[in-house]
C-alpha cells in the first residue's frame, strides 16, 4: 500500500472532513470520480503526499493525485470535452493554498474556455485522473491518452516520470 506523509494525511483528512461537512451548495455524498471535491468556500488546497511508487507527489484537497498534461505548453489547458471528462481540471472559485511542500508562490489560477479557474502549479495546469477512486492511486501515471502522456508532479512542479507502464490510448 502507498503510504502518505503524516502531515499530508492530516491535511487531506480535514480537507475531506471540511467538504463532508459545508452547508448549502451540492452536498452529494455520492461524488463522482470525475468531479473532484472542493472545501465549500471554493478554496483548492494543493498539497504533497509521499507515495511507495512515485515519491513525493501533489494532491488535490480531497488527497488525489494530480498530473500535468505534457500537450499543454503554457498555463491554458489544451483537455476539454471527453478530455476534461476523463481528466477532470483541479479548479478553484476562491483562494488556492498549499500544504506540505508546494510552494504557494508556484500556484497561479488561469481561466479555462468554460469559464472556470483552473489551478496551475509552476505553469502546469493541474487534472485528477478519473480512474483514481482514493487517496494514493496514481492509475493514471504514463497514460498517453488525448495526444500526450500525463505524469504525476513533484512538489516543485517537475513532472515524474518513473512509474509509468505500457498504458494504451483512448
Amino acid at each position: 500500500m502507498r503510504r502518505f506523509s503524516f502531515i499530508g494525511s492530516i491535511a487531506a483528512a480535514a480537507a475531506l472532513l471540511i467538504a463532508g461537512c459545508g452547508g448549502g451548495g451540492n452536498n452529494n455524498s455520492n461524488s463522482s470520480a470525475s468531479a473532484p471535491a472542493k472545501s465549500p468556500s471554493g478554496t483548492a488546497l494543493v498539497n504533497s503526499a509521499n507515495t511507495a511508487s512515485l515519491g513525493d507527489i501533489v494532491v488535490g484537497p480531497n488527497g488525489r493525485t494530480l498530473y500535468l498534461f505534457k500537450k499543454d505548453t503554457g498555463p491554458n489547458s489544451t483537455c476539454s470535452g471527453a478530455c476534461a471528462a476523463q481528466w477532470p481540471p483541479l479548479t478553484a472559485k476562491g483562494a488556492v493554498t498549499s500544504s506540505g511542500s508546494v510552494s504557494m508562490s508556484a500556484l497561479k489560477t488561469v481561466r479555462r474556455s468554460d469559464g472556470t479557474m483552473q489551478v496551475t502549479l509552476d505553469g502546469h495546469p493541474l487534472y485528477y485522473y478519473a480512474g483514481d477512486s482514493a487517496p494514493g492511486q496514481a492509475n493514471g501515471q504514463g497514460l498517453n491518452t488525448y495526444g500526450a502522456t500525463w505524469w504525476a508532479l513533484s512538489p516543485s512542479g517537475k513532472e515524474i516520470t518513473v512509474g509509468g507502464g505500457p498504458h494504451g490510448g483512448y
